[in-house]
């Protein structure tokens, strides 16, 4: 069962993890259009490139709640931080890709 966060909740976590990045070098920036940087990993985290459409899918918002709970908009690595493992978030981005 997903748990849905309202348009602006999302939109607000995606702006807040792109502070630091601007701040960053222009290496970092180097996201194509239409997608966001995510780290993934509890102890040990690992760079994704995710779609932004995947940010409306319930499934998706249960990773975001997971990343407000554990971070709220504060994001250390500097993008959007999901502190869950990393075959558990590949689970779920299959799901949304085969959708």
């Amino acid at each position: 069962m997903g748990v849905s966060l309202p348009g602006v909740l999302a939109k607000q976590i995606f702006r807040q993890s792109l502070l630091p990045a601007r701040k960053a070098s222009s290496s970092s920036l180097d996201v194509p259009k239409g997608f966001i940087v995510v780290y993934v990993g509890k102890a040990k985290k690992k760079r994704f490139l995710v779609p932004i459409s995947y940010l409306n899918h319930p499934s998706f918002q249960d990773l975001l709640s997971l990343a407000e709970e554990e971070f709220g908009f504060d994001h250390p690595m500097g993008g959007l931080t999901i502190p869950c493992r990393e075959d558990t978030f590949n689970a779920v981005i299959s799901k949304l890709s085969r959708s």
